[in-house]
């Protein structure tokens, strides 16, 4: 009978002892071959304990340690613990723990709440092992600690490295969530997504600037000020990405915040003067190039130089009327280097208008109303004696007059005296556009009250206040025509067309007071020219017919033959085929086959062209009724389509596109 008390409830120290006595008894070496090691796989710190797999394992994923084997069994064979190791110096002082051979015990580091790790203060149960603690690989394991329930924010890779079995990368978290960087975007990106050095960042956005990705790097930049919004070279950077996007006023403002920051900050300076050059801004542009204690940059210097003398003339020739040299000066200076200064291209449209290229002038006021001109100029800068803004309502209004737009002139002379009351020409120029208006809405009322005579009397009271309008001309001439004046009214439109050459009422206007005192040759000639304008228009090409008919009726040509408009003819025979391609004018012959897929999907197309161009006779040929035409004319594919002009052919297509067909007949028609 033992002389030793009864046994009490075991504690974790005794069964742990005693667990490791009787897996000593085994007769396995306890130490592994000379050379050869138990693999580790080192973890990077989480804020939750992860354990690695080890050597015995046969994934990357944990696994539950079997239960605790009773005092005087030992584990079964192939089962590999893992034996849990403590930083507890009151546990590491007890019997049972010892390790054999010359190996270390590995602990690992078990980070806190705040980011902080020390295995010296680690409980028991947050110290989980790395790989196989005793080499044997026979040490019993104690009961499975529950891991504590947590989002896992590590991400197991594919272990490509040499750093053990997979490599478990950290996610970066922030707010509510991870944030993980694009795979396809560059490394550089990536990197700087988890920095918090607004350096980096930036770096980041240079390159994405060198690579012409100027929204991306613009995005960066945004970044890397929210991070540090004083940074002179972020906001010198970000003006560059919005140069890049064609941004310019933001880009000027950027750059006076950057040397406002730093005002020994060379670059920032040179680049916002080059900016103040492209808009036009040539006195702040000098300030910025002859900065005191700064090095000017000679090649934006010279650039300056250009674009003040070519703005200098253009004022010259502007106070004097002579248009053409305003114009080749105002080009010079855009092409000198203020490519994007509003005032010049008013300046370019207001020259325009005045040698009548109305058009031009049109697009040239559109784009500088496109641009930013609130940056081109400030609000005392002045250009050609006008308050800069002003300038630009002035001569958009001027250009809204000529094309008869007088509602919008109104208003845009509004704006200019609200912003430059003291300018004569501003003054003036509303005070005679309120004068043309009024006259050409009562010219309106009276011409459609019939009161033709009165309506030539009000229009000409509005000619008195601005000479160079067209739309009165024109209207002018309208008048005359009903009046039965044609000769009057070939005056006006006259007047009107060397002011707007293709302004195509006063054309039409023209043509049909020609017709009236017969002159065909001239008739015919503006209709011809309509035809290409109003391509259709049926009413044009019917007249264009009558004058036609009319012309070669004057020169003693059969044109019994000449009709407009109607269906696509069928000929049927030798005779009536050699008549129909004899007649004066266009004919236009397809020769088809009924049972061809090619001619019945062309022929609803051909019945559209007779209906467009009325004036042109088309006819059609079925090849299996008429053999004789078909071996004459040579057809040996359908459709064919053959044209022929006053008798002669002229162009012969085989199977041609719809687009191809109606392009040959529009050219030959005129």
């Amino acid at each position: 009978m033992s002389n030793r008390a009864a046994p009490g409830p075991p504690t974790m120290q005794a069964s742990l002892s005693d667990a490791l006595a009787a897996a000593a008894l085994r007769d396995k070496p306890d130490l592994l071959p000379q050379g050869r090691l138990s693999p580790v796989s080192p973890l990077v710190n989480s804020k939750i304990p992860t354990p690695c797999s080890s050597s015995g394992s046969s994934g990357s994923a944990p696994r539950a340690a079997p239960a605790v084997s009773a005092p005087g069994f030992a584990p079964r064979r192939g089962d590999y613990g893992e034996g849990l190791v403590t930083s507890d110096p009151s546990l590491a002082a007890a019997g049972g723990y010892r390790c054999s051979g010359p190996f270390p015990l590995i602990y690992t580091s078990c980070p806190g709440a705040g980011g902080s790790s020390s295995s010296a203060t680690s409980a028991l149960t947050s110290a989980f092992p790395a790989g196989n603690i005793c080499p044997s690989g026979r040490v019993a394991t104690t009961p499975p600690v529950p891991m504590p329930r947590a989002v896992r924010r590590d991400v197991l890779r594919s272990g490509a490295g040499n750093y053990g079995h997979g490599s478990v990368v950290r996610s970066r978290c922030s707010g509510s969530g991870a944030v993980a960087a694009s795979e396809d975007q560059p490394s550089s990106v990536r990197m700087s997504t988890a920095s918090a050095d607004a350096e980096d960042i930036r770096r980041a956005g240079n390159e994405q600037y060198k690579n012409g990705c100027f929204e991306d790097a613009l995005r960066l930049y945004d970044r890397a000020l929210v991070i540090c919004p004083d940074s002179a070279a972020c906001r010198a950077n970000r003006a560059a990405a919005l140069i890049g996007l064609n941004r310019l006023g933001e880009a000027v403002r950027e750059c006076e915040e950057a040397v406002r920051l730093d005002p020994s900050y060379g670059r920032a300076h040179h680049r916002l003067a080059s900016l103040q050059i492209r808009l036009g801004r040539t006195a702040d542009a000098r300030k910025q190039i002859c900065m005191a204690g700064l090095q000017p940059d000679i090649a934006e210097l010279h650039k300056l130089e250009a674009v003040e003398k070519h703005v200098g003339r253009f004022v010259d020739a502007r106070k004097i009327g002579n248009w053409k040299s305003a114009l080749r000066e105002c080009n010079a200076a855009i092409a000198a280097g203020a490519d994007s200064c509003a005032m010049l291209f008013a300046s370019r449209a207001e020259a325009l208008l005045h040698i009548n290229q109305l058009d031009e002038a049109d697009l040239a006021i559109s784009r500088a109303s496109k641009l930013d001109f609130s940056s081109s100029c400030t609000q005392d800068m002045m250009f050609s004696g006008f308050q800069a803004n002003s300038y630009l309502y002035y001569v958009h209004a001027q250009i809204d007059i000529a094309f008869g737009r007088f509602d919008g002139a109104l208003s845009l002379l509004e704006k200019a005296r609200r912003i430059d009351s003291g300018n004569i020409e501003v003054m003036s120029m509303l005070n005679n556009v309120k004068s043309v208006s009024q006259a050409r809405s009562l010219g309106n009322e009276l011409f459609h009250s019939g009161k033709f005579a009165e309506a030539c009397l009000a229009y000409g009271e509005g000619l008195k206040h601005h000479p160079a309008n067209p739309v009165l001309y024109c209207n002018r001439a309208a008048c005359m025509f009903k009046l039965g004046q044609w000769e009057k009214s070939i005056e006006d439109c006259n007047e009107a067309l060397k002011i707007q050459p293709n302004y195509w009422k006063a054309l039409l206007r023209r043509a049909a007071s020609y017709g009236k005192i017969e002159q065909w040759e001239d008739s015919v000639n503006d209709y011809e020219v309509l035809r290409k304008e109003l391509p259709g228009d049926t009413e044009v090409a019917e007249a264009h017919f009558h004058a036609l008919v009319a012309l070669r009726s004057s020169r003693g040509e059969d044109v019994s033959n000449m009709k407009f408009g109607g269906e696509v003819e069928t000929l049927v025979g030798m005779e009536q085929f050699q008549m129909a391609t004899t007649l004066p004018g266009i004919s236009v012959v397809h020769f088809m086959a009924p049972l061809n897929q090619q001619c019945c999907n062309i022929s609803p197309f051909v019945d559209g062209l007779c209906t467009r161009y009325p004036s042109v006779n088309f006819l059609k040929v079925d090849i299996t009724a008429n053999p004789a035409v078909t071996q004459l004319e040579n057809v040996k594919t359908v459709p064919t389509f053959k044209i022929y002009k006053d008798g002669t052919r002229v162009l012969e297509m085989i199977c041609p596109s719809h687009q191809l067909l109606e392009s040959s007949l529009r050219q030959l028609e005129v």
